[in-house]
């Protein structure tokens, strides 16, 4: 049994993402944290109503990101929105920390029970609008083994929003990751929030990591996802999933479940539980 189909009890997952409103200490915390639990329970149960595979939670509302550690009350904050989640869904969850901790996401999973974390940037220097960042594959696999819980890593390979800091190829960049960095999962995503990765880029990470299971960090659409899951393992999808397809929107339970048949389709010809509307048939109705 493949890792994913161990973890996600499909062998290629869809896995949504609930962007937390913004937590304590971030500029743009507006004082309650029950509207925050919510928000992200409301999230949730729209990923796990309409198919999803998986979530993961992240701080995605408290930009700009802090380049290293976050604040304990982040950590904090995240644990207690992350447990609520999991009593909530039976599907799997995960943990991205922004913009890259790393350590911070494996104490949440070791003290909640989540089964997996992403990394943005686990090995290499990224140069990034936070400044450099370093990859830590050294210490976070070593603080992995600390803690003793078996959270699996998907880490992004030359990562959206970010630059390499010297000369690369992809290939062995995913190469680094996998054989070096020790990920469990490789994600590989366009050159922002939103975009695709290129199809090519995806037959060189496959090439580069055979073993390694190849996910789509983003850009996955309706229209997309077909030919990405192709090359890809699976699929970290956000954006498109939200209500009006607007970053700021929550997600949306029927655009979920549009999504996840559309992928579904593409890949063995199978739909998911029943017919739904057009999209502007559905959010006319919202």
């Amino acid at each position: 049994m493949s890792l994913l189909q161990d973890l996600f009890s499909v062998s290629k997952p869809i896995i949504g993402v609930v962007h937390l409103l913004p937590l304590p200490t971030s500029p743009r915390w507006a004082g309650s944290l029950d509207v925050v639990i919510a928000r992200a329970e409301q999230e949730a149960a729209a990923l796990a109503t309409g198919g999803a595979n998986g979530i993961i939670v992240e701080n995605f509302f408290d930009a700009p990101f802090v380049p290293g550690r976050v604040d304990p009350a982040v950590i904090s904050a995240m644990s207690l929105v992350v447990k609520r989640i999991m009593h909530q869904v039976v599907i799997p969850v995960g943990i991205n920390v922004l913009r890259n901790d790393a350590h911070a996401a494996l104490a949440i999973s070791a003290c909640t029970g989540a089964q997996f974390i992403r990394v943005n940037i686990l090995t290499g220097s990224m140069v990034t609008d936070q400044g450099l960042i370093q990859g830590e594959a050294h210490s976070v696999m070593r603080y992995r083994r600390e803690l003793g819980c078996h959270t699996r890593i998907f880490a992004d390979v030359l990562v959206k929003h970010a630059s390499p800091l010297g000369p690369t190829t992809l290939f062995q960049a995913v190469r680094d990751a996998a054989e070096r960095g020790l990920a469990d999962g490789v994600i590989i995503t366009g050159h922002a929030t939103g975009d695709a990765p290129l199809l090519e880029d995806l037959e060189i990470a496959r090439a580069a990591a055979p073993h390694t299971p190849i996910l789509i960090g983003s850009g996955a659409t309706s229209e997309n996802v077909g030919a990405l899951l192709e090359r890809a393992d699976g699929v970290i999808v956000a954006s498109h999933l939200k209500r009006f397809g607007q970053i700021e929107q929550p997600i949306d339970p029927h655009r979920t479940r549009h999504f996840v048949d559309t992928a579904r389709y593409a890949l063995n010809g199978t739909k998911g539980q029943g017919l739904i509307p057009a999209f502007g048939e559905v959010e006319s109705i919202l």
